[in-house]
């Protein structure tokens, strides 16, 4: 196990233009550790677009199965992460518009810059005292983080929780670099506008994806694939 732990790590580790090498060849371990290092970025990305957690993994798996059965279309002009990602984008704003025909990110309707204000969840539970203030926080968060309008949500999630620069937002959303960061702006002031003044400062990770979820994500795409289980 510790050396199968090694020999992930040193995939991780491996240049995008070799694990497409191996991922062509069909190396399953070369498609599982691609898979491993961008899952979450692609759930959440998905996520941020539907607002929805099973959408976002069936997102998520389409987007898998539509890259690696191209893969020979990747010529590296953009990092593996950001082809990716905008393949998992796509996926999931080409759902939202079957959804409702008529969503445009840049089509702001009447009043849309005005987040709602989220109520603080009162439910109670058993759980410790400090476990269910970090939940409710959390719900917080994320509640304020889906009423952002949808320009402006994409902007905050690649750019605070995905952690992306100005430039690789603006390639990967299509948007001026100045448009960025009048976008991030405006959301960082909703945002604040909503959760700060309920629950002060909060620095923690919204969208959770790991452990099991991860690995049963990564095997399923993988089954997709026509590998082994």
């Amino acid at each position: 196990m510790h050396n199968a732990r090694q020999a992930q790590t040193a995939l991780l580790e491996t240049g995008d233009a070799e694990l497409v090498r191996r991922a062509l060849a069909r190396n399953e371990a070369a498609v599982r550790a691609i898979m491993q290092a961008n899952n979450r970025k692609l759930y959440r990305l998905a996520r941020g677009i539907l607002r929805n957690h099973g959408e976002a993994e069936d997102v998520v798996q389409e987007a898998y199965v539509r890259a690696f059965t191209h893969l020979e279309s990747f010529r590296g002009e953009s990092s593996l992460s950001t082809w990716l990602a905008r393949i998992a984008m796509n996926e999931a704003l080409g759902r939202l518009r079957r959804r409702r025909p008529t969503v445009d990110l840049d089509s702001l309707p009447q009043g849309a810059l005005e987040a709602q204000v989220i109520q603080f969840p009162l439910t109670a539970s058993d759980d410790p005292e400090q476990s269910m203030a970090q939940r409710q926080i959390q719900n917080v968060v994320e509640h304020a983080i889906d009423e952002l309008p949808e320009a402006f949500r994409l902007v905050f999630i690649t750019r605070v929780i995905e952690g992306m620069n100005v430039e690789e937002t603006a390639e990967l959303l299509g948007l001026k670099p100045e448009t960025v960061k009048s976008r991030l702006h405006r959301a960082r002031t909703m945002l604040r506008d909503n959760v700060e003044r309920k629950i002060g400062p909060v620095v923690m990770e919204a969208f959770p994806f790991a452990g099991k979820r991860c690995e049963r994500l990564t095997d399923a795409v993988l089954r997709r694939l026509g590998f082994a289980g």
